[in-house]
């Protein structure tokens, strides 16, 4: 059975926090501050969406999308995660719901595209690719991956929200 995708809701917010901590817990190239994250965006303002995935009445996956920068001044770009799913439910279609959920919220909302930082390997499926115009500094530029959804191009490095550096 599918998982049911919606908007979160406040009651959601400590079962996000705890999604995100064991999706991340063993995983390589994580520095565990991905709930961190997710509640800076909130707390200012640039949690553009953010979705949960819940299976019988409980909540298993979280997606969260907020705008970045890019240096030519190109606008309406959005930047994808962290996305979490709980390890017991990895591998079986919750995290492609999300991210079918996402892409259509920002299709919704007229954004120019998204970046993300990630395995090209699973995120080359939604569409997403390696493109030398969109750099996000200090990291390997296969990782670093874009969608353009509108007409309009864009290039240059790429800024994420603030909220990225958070800690704690």
């Amino acid at each position: 059975m599918p998982p049911q995708i919606r908007k979160e809701v406040p009651a959601d917010i400590p079962s996000i926090e705890a999604i995100a901590v064991a999706a991340f817990l063993n995983a390589p190239h994580t520095s565990h501050t991905e709930q961190h994250i997710v509640n800076a965006l909130r707390r200012s303002g640039a949690l553009t969406i953010s979705l949960v995935a819940e299976l019988d009445g409980v909540l298993v996956g979280h997606i969260a999308l907020s705008p970045v920068s890019i240096s030519d001044g190109s606008a309406h770009w959005f930047g994808l995660g962290p996305i979490s799913v709980l390890p017991e439910y990895q591998g079986h279609g919750v995290g492609s719901a999300l991210m079918a959920a996402a892409l259509a919220a920002l299709r919704q909302r007229g954004a120019q595209g998204c970046v993300l930082l990630g395995d090209p390997g699973y995120y080359g499926r939604f569409g997403f690719c390696a493109t030398p115009d969109l750099v996000l500094s200090g990291v390997p530029p296969e990782y670093f991956q874009a969608l353009h959804l509108g007409t309009a191009t864009a290039r240059g490095i790429v800024t994420y929200h603030l909220a990225f550096e958070a800690m704690s």
